[in-house]
């Protein structure tokens, strides 16, 4: 097989690069290709980076640091990323990959370009949509000695503070993720922005448009409060506009870097955009959306006439009208100030100001933060909170963007949060309609109900269930109107915790562990009360549990993922399966009869009757129980209707292990990655058949795996006779209406040929 290469250039790359360019990088390539006004660029790949780990040494040494890091003691997770970082920058740049990333400089203006250095990591599959900033960017670099110098500090800021908290609270090993690095001909903008193709919370056809003067980076840090322009893709027309005080600017230094500089006075507060160029942004920006299918978030600039794209992803915070929060009659409550409101909901709480990031310590669960912008770096302190307030910022600002993945209630733009409002003081955040008031203002039930009634969701026949990692995001996930929940991820609570379950073992300390389990378990039933829940049991790769208190005893093992997980581990180390079947049992007691246990990685009948009757032993009503198993392994697919005379309830694919145990192929090997074919006729063959044999004995058949969040791939199954889907929280509105239209559809076709 041909081995990547270590630079290629926008135009050789595609969407399906991701693994080799990052997310960054694979979108520019896909943007040139359709013939997006892109400024040209190259990438160093992932290639490149994961070779300088291997001839450094940094592949042995660097890891290891991360072991037992308790992310939540600033102090020692600052000291590991300085660590980590100073390694990275120690280390010797191999000369053929110097040499490599000169020539292709040299092609840009003879090596007199001036450049952005921009981070685009390769992690996939994580739970959530990625948070803005994890890596660094670095603007205006011109030369050969400064351009390396950028990327290795874009290699060494993989290993930020702010990198590692969130892919140990997301459970994701250090050593799996690549970076790769775009350098972008840097265009000087006179104007720029950021726009979104459809409104990022309704989905309604609009496009929002904010830019200020100077650099795009004043808009997306929300250091300045924008200009902001709505567009009406149905009628062509702009029908609203917000014209700020753009005081400040950010522009390129003489020789490198970029400075904030004051705004002439006689342009602070003009319209930065003609509706021409509205128009224009709409149009190039309605382009990126039919191309890809789902409403994008873009960032642009203009120098002269010319309109340029920098960037564009997908907006992963659009709810369906379920999710809407209900308005609370205000009454006579005083309000206090006004911005715009950038995450919907309505929340009540103390105030905190902070106005460094190393004051976040103060930041308390439920509490109210009022900053002037937010960054990275506050991201677990927004974790905490119950609604967000900054005196920065537009709809597509930090604080905005992360407020609305995190389905917290925020009000950017204010101008005078930080003065207004004290801390100690209660306060109630309106996230949707943009205001403060002072106290706390309640929610009459009644009103409540009724407006919950007005958001009910599309019936389908087919059942739309939602994926949950975290019982954080339970409530989040309940709003969105779904059916139930097809996939609770239990490994996440355990690896929350620091701890592997064998440390709780060892330490005597089962019962601290069965607690943390129930609870966790308890929030997302309470959250969808009536509805079934399909609790998966543990399936971490011993990899995952390795950097844990706990984790020495962890094997060394060649492939985790094809290694002691799932089922197969729990038969063997039943002191670990019986701390989880004593939380199910525990749970069972108490009246929830809408939980139900998933074994993951079965490969035999034999698995699942071995897995009932420990249970069993162990005081569970098996025959009351509902029971099922992850269809991930060829092999569980093949003997489906005997897994069925074994007594399964329900059955689930899980098509991301499915498609790569199918195909031999990793999907997290750069080199195999592209291989990797959801749609492969031997993947649906198999999906086909255990539908059909599932349907035709009467059980559940689900899904729950990345292809039940991905309208196509959703519409085959349901003309195929699925029961059920599972997808991710921000997708549940997309595909509730993929199902209810392919069902129309299908009734429709139904009654042509009857009538035929």
């Amino acid at each position: 097989m041909k081995e990547m290469p270590d630079i290629l250039w926008l135009e050789e790359i595609r969407k399906e690069d991701i693994s080799a360019v990052g997310g960054k990088g694979a979108s520019l390539g896909e943007m040139s290709a359709i013939g997006l006004p892109v400024p040209r660029a190259f990438v160093v790949t992932s290639h490149a980076f994961r070779q300088f780990l291997i001839e450094s040494g940094l592949e042995k040494t660097l890891f290891p640091g991360f072991a037992n890091l308790d992310v939540e003691d600033s102090e020692e997770l600052e000291k590991a990323a300085k660590k980590a970082k100073d390694a990275v920058m120690k280390a010797r740049v191999p000369a053929s990959l110097k040499q490599k990333v000169r020539e292709a400089y040299q092609h840009m203006e003879s090596g007199r370009m001036v450049v952005a250095v921009r981070s685009s990591a390769t992690a996939e599959d994580l739970p959530d949509a990625s948070f803005a900033g994890q890596q660094e960017t670095f603007l205006n670099i011109r030369g050969e000695k400064d351009l390396l110098l950028a990327m290795q500090k874009c290699w060494a800021s993989l290993y930020g503070a702010r990198a590692i908290y969130y892919r140990a609270k997301q459970g994701f090993d250090h050593q799996s993720v690549n970076i790769a690095v775009v350098i972008q001909q840097l265009v000087q903008s006179e104007k720029a922005g950021v726009m979104f193709t459809s409104h990022p919370v309704t989905g309604e056809p609009l496009s929002i448009i904010e830019g200020s003067w100077g650099l795009g980076e004043s808009v997306v840090s929300g250091s300045v409060s924008p200009d902001k322009y709505v567009y009406d893709q149905r009628s062509e027309k702009v029908i609203d506009r917000l014209i700020a005080n753009k005081r400040y600017q950010i522009i390129s230094e003489k020789d490198h870097g970029t400075k904030t500089v004051e705004v002439p006075r006689d342009q602070q507060d003009v319209a930065l955009l003609s509706d021409d160029e509205v128009r224009k942004l709409a149009t190039f920006g309605k382009i990126a959306e039919t191309h890809y299918g789902v409403p994008q978030d873009v960032e642009w600039g203009i120098v002269g006439e010319n309109i340029y794209i920098l960037q564009s992803r997908p907006i992963t915070t659009i709810k369906s009208s379920a999710s809407a929060s209900p308005s609370r009659d205000t009454g006579t409550a005083k309000i206090l100030l006004q911005g715009q409101g950038a995450s919907p909901g309505i929340a009540s709480g103390n105030v905190v100001v902070i106005r460094d990031v190393k004051d976040t310590g103060k930041v308390r669960e439920g509490d109210i933060l009022v900053t002037q912008m937010t960054n990275p770096d506050m991201v677990p302190a927004m974790r905490k909170v119950a609604a967000i307030v900054t005196d920065e910022g537009g709809l597509t600002c930090h604080a905005a963007i992360v407020s609305r993945e995190l389905g917290t209630p925020a009000v950017v733009g204010t101008k005078t949060a930080t003065q207004v409002l004290k801390t100690g003081q209660t306060v109630t955040v309106d996230g949707e309609k943009g205001f403060i008031y002072e106290g706390t203002i309640e929610i009459p039930r009644e009103k409540a109900q009724a407006a919950a009634s007005v958001a009910a969701p599309l019936i389908t026949a087919t059942s739309v269930k939602v994926n949950v990692s975290m019982p954080e995001a339970a409530a989040r996930a309940a709003a969105t109107g779904a059916d139930g929940v097809g996939l609770l991820r239990i490994e996440h609570l355990i690896l929350g915790l620091n701890k592997t379950p064998g440390w709780f073992i060892a330490n005597n300390r089962e019962e601290e562990f069965i607690q943390e389990l129930y609870k966790g378990i308890k929030t997302v039933l309470d959250a969808f009360y009536g509805k079934s829940v399909w609790v998966r049991t543990l399936d971490a790769p011993t990899d995952e549990f390795r950097n844990m208190a706990g984790g020495e005893h962890e094997p060394i093992e060649h492939n985790p993922m094809l290694g002691w997980r799932g089922i197969r581990r729990d038969l063997q180390s039943p002191d670990q399966f019986r701390l989880q079947v004593e939380t199910f049992k525990r749970l069972w007691e108490q009246g929830y009869d809408n939980l139900g246990i998933m074994f993951p990685m079965v490969s035999h009948p034999s698995e699942f009757i071995g897995a009932r009757e420990m249970m069993r032993q162990w005081g569970v009503d098996v025959e009351k129980a509902t029971l099922g198993v992850m269809i991930e392994i060829p092999s569980s697919a093949i003997l489906i209707e005997d897994f069925i005379h074994a007594g399964i309830d329900f059955a689930s694919f899980g098509t991301n292990d499915l498609i790569q145990y199918t195909l031999a192929i990793d999907r997290n090997n750069e080199h195999v990655a592209g291989m990797y074919q959801p749609k492969h006729p031997a993947v649906l063959a198999l999906i086909d058949s255990a539908i059909q044999c599932c349907r035709e004995h009467g059980v559940e058949v689900s899904i729950c795996g990345q292809a039940g969040s991905e309208p196509p791939m959703v519409k085959w199954l349901v003309e195929h006779g699925i029961t059920s889907v599972s997808a991710n929280i921000d997708a549940i509105a997309k595909i509730r209406e993929t199902v209810a239209r392919t069902e129309q559809q299908i009734i429709l076709e139904n009654a042509r040929s009857r009538n035929a």
